[in-house]
């Protein structure tokens, strides 16, 4: 696991930054068969809902975000993304919205997320970047400090009392 910072978050918004003064960290797991498939939970805080789904499609690869309830239930919008159109480098991937992930915005009236392109970055040992990009100008960064693994957060509901789970 490793921390993170957001480095990026333009256009300022009006409303509430849930990453502001939050503990950011992504927890690399899912690396059975890394070859064909990554998950990377992102933790914002106490919220747990994020996971990042790197599958090998053929000579792409493909990125979902997996969204979740803390009962583990998925989110109204989960599992969107896109894969690479092209190569890419050793360094950069990106991946533009698909066209499922467009259909489930449009149905969720999330118009501004219909020209997504998210990317990650990784310099091996140093940093990890995610991104999401928009034409409109929208960007929004996170880089994780890979030189200093931390601690890996638990898993949603295992850090509340046994009340609050339901026991």
């Amino acid at each position: 696991a490793f921390a993170g910072r957001v480095v990026a978050n333009r256009p300022a918004s009006a409303a509430p930054d849930p990453f502001e003064g939050k503990v950011l960290v992504m927890h690399v797991r899912g690396c059975q068969a890394p070859e064909q498939e990554l998950r990377v939970p992102f933790h914002v805080g106490q919220d747990r809902s994020r996971t990042w789904v790197l599958t090998r499609i053929g000579d792409r690869l493909r990125l979902k975000h997996d969204h979740r309830h803390a009962d583990g239930s998925p989110d109204a919008v989960t599992l969107y993304g896109g894969d690479t159109r092209e190569a890419g480098t050793a360094l950069r991937q990106e991946f533009p919205v698909d066209a499922g992930s467009v259909a489930m915005f449009e149905r969720a009236g999330l118009a501004g997320s219909v020209r997504n392109v998210w990317a990650m970055e990784v310099e091996p040992g140093r940093r990890f970047l995610y991104e999401l990009a928009r034409p409109d100008g929208r960007l929004f960064q996170v880089e994780f400090d890979l030189a200093r693994p931390v601690d890996a957060p638990p898993p949603w509901g295992a850090d509340m009392p046994a009340t609050e789970k339901g026991a």
